[in-house]
């Protein structure tokens, strides 16, 4: 039970990733390759162009990194029958909401946890992170948090076992990625 609780909010920091920091990514590994090359190969131009920041999550009295993530804007459209069924909807916004052709929402483009550091809750820590800061800041509207997840087991019961996301559609089942969507104002699991 120990090295389950041994990362605790108070002990991780959140950190936008410079220009400067991009070479220190080289020695993080996820295990996943594809995930891997993307923080390896592709984050440098993603973040240059402005499509994605990228966010490291380090050991506060450390700096050992174990975790990355990446942000960007990105929208959520909802068939009608699926914008009616979300409990934290207030009465008074609720005709409005199912009005909506599309919500706003920010997109976790790439999450990845380093291999050694996996299933001690630091997911669970980062996506529990960005809610908190698209709830707390409101620095825009921001209703959902979207994921393009990959599409094998483990990562869809973190998603949706463990933090509550839904997916969005069924056309992409056999797809390498599905996409989701968790309402930011629903309460952790």
């Amino acid at each position: 039970m120990a090295a389950k609780t041994r990362f605790l909010n108070s002990e991780l920091s959140f950190k936008r990733i410079k220009e400067g920091d991009l070479q220190s990514l080289s020695a993080f590994s996820c295990g996943c390759p594809e995930i891997d090359d993307f923080f390896h190969d592709e984050v440098r131009l993603c973040r240059k162009y402005g499509y994605l920041i990228p966010y490291k999550c380090t050991v506060t009295d450390t700096g050992e990194m174990v975790g990355l993530f990446t942000l960007a804007n990105d929208i959520l459209s909802l068939e009608y029958e699926d914008r009616i069924n979300f409990p934290n909807l207030s009465a008074e916004y609720a005709d409005i909401f199912s009005r909506q052709p599309t919500y706003p929402a920010v997109n976790i483009g790439h999450l990845a946890v380093r291999k050694d550091a996996q299933s001690k809750g630091i997911g669970r820590i980062i996506v529990d992170f960005i809610r908190l800061t698209f709830t707390s800041i409101r620095i825009s509207g921001c209703q959902f948090i979207t994921v393009d997840a990959l599409n094998n087991p483990r990562t869809l019961s973190f998603y949706t076992d463990k933090l509550g996301f839904e997916f969005q559609t069924l056309s992409d089942l056999g797809k390498h990625t599905r996409r989701m969507y968790l309402d930011i104002f629903s309460k952790p699991e």
